[in-house]
């Protein structure tokens, strides 16, 4: 979840966030917390904090370090600390005298003399040892499980977590009971070739080291800030009135969610002016029995025999009723009280005809202007259009001549096309009449309206009638 902009530039400091280490959205690491003494000076550097916090696995695992070195850290920094029969890589995550207040919450003391030290800064050598140590990690966890299920052991390896130097893993395991795990961690040892760790852990830390998205739509507490997992069982919904349904109220771990603690001392501090042996009263209806306390309200709502509907009832007439009962006195009825709400209410749009009424200037101004622009790219394309008509121009008159010469040669077919009309409708006549003398009932066969003239056959009737012509003048 961390900035796209973080990547790491000089001194080991994300390059893009500007907060020397640390995202001001707190996405970049978990667990982390705000440096809120950092600005302020220093008044003695011998009374300064010579301890930091060190976090490991992007946040899951976080531990203190001496720093007796003469160099001064600061948060993002990747360090070497000491480790078990080793080394490990780690990256700071408070400095100054934040971590004394930090110390002081998880009951660490300051002069401790187990407390381990930081070496020096992270070489190249021991990002990569850490990096190759890492990779193992998902292979562990699988081989692992497949392990812990030939022994027939009752417990779920979570998660393996390695040293940077490949000398050390811890496994952090889940069992509902205790796991005499003694012959296991020879088999793991033999097999990983290191100084085995095992450390149960609950379904809630599992679920923080996984990490994941809320039914809130937020990362989940158990992975970003919350440490301290309390106690939490079907009461606490009760008092809030919540229905009890498990699918709804079990988080990720599968059980019930941790914020159903955030607002239970406002409930219950609401809860106190409510009375409380009222859980039944006595009317001429019969029993009515309390379904649920509204603290925003001060009503309590009841039911009837009979019906399913609920009756709002205050405070003052639910204590008038209760002690009218204990004298042996039954009222007619609830004295119920109207429940009105301060949304408005929705009008339902009423029908109406508007045909003509409607406005169409937005498509005219569009039109209008479209138009405008057509216009004005015409204009703009006839000086173009000139100048390349000049380029024409000089072309015309060879065109023009060429073609005078074609009329030229086609006048005299023309004219003779002209005399040859008169003679073939003078010759039609006659074959007419000398068809209808002979009686044949032959005629020729005339041209579609519709089919283009053939010129050949236009040439042969030319010849014949060029030959009946000589015929008649011999």
């Amino acid at each position: 979840m961390g900035c796209s902009s973080c990547g790491t530039s000089k001194g080991s400091k994300p390059g893009g966030c500007k907060s020397n280490g640390g995202c001001s959205t707190g996405g970049c690491n978990r667990m982390n917390t705000y440096d809120w003494l950092r600005n302020l000076p220093m008044a003695d550097t011998e009374s300064y904090c010579h301890v930091v916090e060190v976090s490991f696995n992007k946040g899951t695992r976080k531990d203190f370090f001496r720093n007796t070195t003469l160099q001064q850290f600061e948060k993002g920094d990747l360090i070497s600390v000491e480790g078990v029969s080793g080394f490990d890589v780690g990256e700071i995550s408070l400095t100054g005298e934040i971590v004394r207040l930090q110390m002081k919450k998880r009951g660490v003391k300051e002069d401790n003399p187990e407390m381990k030290k930081v070496l020096r800064y992270a070489t190249d050598r021991d990002l990569d040892l850490r990096q190759q140590n890492k990779a193992r990690e998902p292979e562990a966890v699988i081989r692992s499980r497949a392990i812990a299920r030939q022994l027939n052991l009752d417990m779920k390896i979570s998660q393996v977590e390695m040293q940077a130097d490949g000398r050390k893993a811890t496994f952090f395991y889940i069992a509902d009971g205790r796991v005499d795990f003694r012959e296991l961690i020879k088999v793991y040892a033999s097999e990983f070739k290191v100084k085995v760790e095992m450390r149960q852990i609950g379904a809630r830390q599992e679920a923080g080291k996984v990490g994941g998205i809320g039914s809130c739509g937020r990362e989940l507490c158990c992975s970003t800030w919350l440490t301290d997992f309390k106690s939490v069982n079907t009461t606490m919904a009760r008092y809030q009135n919540l229905s009890i349904n498990q699918a709804k109220l079990s988080g990720q771990c599968g059980r019930l969610k941790c914020c159903l603690n955030y607002e239970l001392d406002t409930y219950l501090d609401a809860l106190q002016h409510f009375p409380n042996n009222c859980d039944t009263i006595q009317v001429a209806k019969g029993t009515a029995y309390l379904i649920k306390k509204d603290i925003f309200k001060d009503l309590m709502w009841y039911t009837l025999p009979g019906s399913t509907k609920q009756y709002p009832v205050t405070i003052d007439a639910v204590k008038k009723i209760k002690s009218q009962n204990q004298q042996g006195i039954i009222p007619e009825e609830l004295e119920t009280v109207e429940v009105t709400s301060n949304k408005p209410k929705e009008v339902e749009p009423e029908f109406v005809d508007v045909v003509g009424q409607i406005s169409l200037r937005s498509l005219e101004k569009a039109d209008k202007k479209r138009r405008q622009q057509q216009h004005q790219q015409k204009r703009e394309q006839r000086p173009q259009q000139q100048a390349q008509g000049g380029g024409n121009q000089q072309r015309r008159p060879q065109q023009n001549k060429n073609t005078e010469g074609a009329n030229q040669a086609n006048k005299p077919q023309q004219q003779q096309r002209r005399e040859q009309r008169p003679q073939q409708q003078g010759q039609a006549g006659t074959n007419q009449q000398g068809g209808k003398q002979q009686g044949g009932n032959q005629q020729r066969p005339q041209q579609r309206s519709g089919n283009r003239p053939n010129p050949n056959r236009n040439r042969q009737r030319d010849n014949r009638n060029d030959k009946g012509n000589t015929k008649e003048q011999q």
